[in-house]
C-alpha cells in the first residue's frame, strides 16, 4: 500500500503532531514501508492457529458468582477525608 504526501499531512494533523514540509517526504516512505509490511502479515495461515493471550499456556482462576446483600457503606467511607450521609464529600470543581 502507498501513502501520498496528503494523507501524511492529514495523518498528522488528526494526530495533532507538528510536520514540517522537509519531514513529509521521509515520513511517506516510512508509512508505505510499514504498511506494506502489514499487508505482508495477512498472507500468513492462521487456520489452525488458536488465539492467545500469553505465551505461557494458563487457566484462569474462577470463582463463584455469588449474590451477596451486604451493606459495606460504613466501611467504604470510614477512610474517606470527608464523607456525608454515607457518601464521598469532595470539592466542588465545576462551577
Amino acid at each position: 500500500m502507498s501513502v501520498d504526501e496528503n494523507t501524511v499531512r492529514r495523518i498528522a494533523r488528526l494526530a495533532r503532531i507538528a510536520v514540517t514540509e522537509e519531514e513529509v517526504p521521509p515520513l511517506t516512505k516510512d508509512l508505505s514501508t510499514i504498511l506494506d509490511w502489514v499487508e505482508q502479515l495477512s498472507e500468513v495461515d492462521t487456520e489452525n492457529v488458536s488465539p492467545m493471550t500469553s505465551v505461557v499456556e494458563m487457566e484462569i482462576k474462577m470463582r463463584e458468582d455469588i449474590v451477596r446483600h451486604d451493606n459495606l457503606q460504613k466501611q467504604v467511607t470510614q477512610n474517606a477525608p470527608q464523607s456525608e450521609d454515607g457518601f464521598f464529600t469532595v470539592p466542588k470543581v465545576i462551577e
